[in-house]
């Protein structure tokens, strides 16, 4: 069976646990305005912004399975990793390209979203790659 590496759980965990708190914050009403993406009071913004909300939370969810099954030994994890890490990435790559659209490069907001662009893109190598022992047995 495939190791998952402790930077790729600790990556999965703070990534989909972040999407939680997020969403959290977003549904109590809890962004401090100073946090707040341009023109968040828009409801335009507001539905745009409630538009990741399906796709976070599944890729939190999937996440989350992905560590529970590689502790508990399934084969499956790296599958179920794959697909939250794909969702993740998508996460990402739409929000930056909506920024850039608008114009926006406000910080704040475009450093999460790279950071889940980026590190995906290590964990798919690292995913992908032929494990040491499957190499062993070729």
């Amino acid at each position: 069976m495939k190791v998952m590496q402790p930077w790729l759980r600790w990556n999965l965990w703070i990534t989909d646990l972040g999407f939680v708190v997020y969403w959290l914050i977003v549904a109590l009403g809890l962004l401090p305005s100073e946090l707040a993406f341009k023109d968040y009071n828009n409801p335009v913004m507001q539905s745009w912004n409630w538009s990741f909300f399906p796709i976070d939370i599944l890729a939190s969810v999937l996440g989350f399975i992905a560590i529970r099954q590689h502790r508990q030994g399934h084969a499956t994890w790296p599958m179920v990793a794959t697909a939250s890490l794909a969702l993740t990435f998508c996460a990402g790559l739409f929000a930056i390209a909506f920024w850039t659209l608008q114009g926006d490069y406000s910080f704040e907001w475009w450093a999460p979203n790279l950071y889940l662009i980026i590190w995906p893109l290590f964990a798919f190598y690292a995913l992908l790659r032929p494990s040491k022992t499957s190499e062993a047995h070729v």
